[in-house]
């Protein structure tokens, strides 16, 4: 397996800008694509727990527009050959002193790529 072989690393770097961009911009339907149609996804948020796509396309549906703004701090993406990547990342809201702490794992799928399993955590 090669790590980080530059084209994935592109393809992987885009989607995940992609998706960073739909989350502060509230874009529903982006988000609802780029997660996998599964009920094996998963989505451990701040303060909730999601299994399956149905769940986190709810909790999507319902969640507040405001106050989605945020920076991201340092951002590490790696590709495990050409189908397998993973997305971390820190994000700062302005007004807030806690850091957020953001990871995704993604496959290639014949729909291209997918968030499998996703976790939020804010540090104190």
């Amino acid at each position: 397996m090669i790590i980080n072989i530059p084209e994935v690393l592109a393809e992987v770097t885009a989607v995940f800008e992609r998706y960073e961009a739909a989350l502060v911009g509230n874009d529903v339907a982006v988000l609802d694509e780029l997660f996998w149609n599964s009920p094996h996804t998963l989505r451990y948020g701040a303060t909730e727990n999601l299994y399956g796509y149905d769940a986190i396309r709810e909790f999507r549906a319902g969640r507040p527009s405001a106050g989605l703004a945020r920076t991201l701090g340092k951002t590490v993406i790696t590709t495990y050959g050409r189908d397998f990547a993973t997305a971390n990342t820190e994000f700062f809201r302005a007004g807030s002193d806690r850091t957020g702490r953001q990871s995704q794992t993604w496959i290639r799928t014949p729909e291209g790529w997918r968030v499998v399993a996703a976790h939020v955590s804010l540090l104190a």
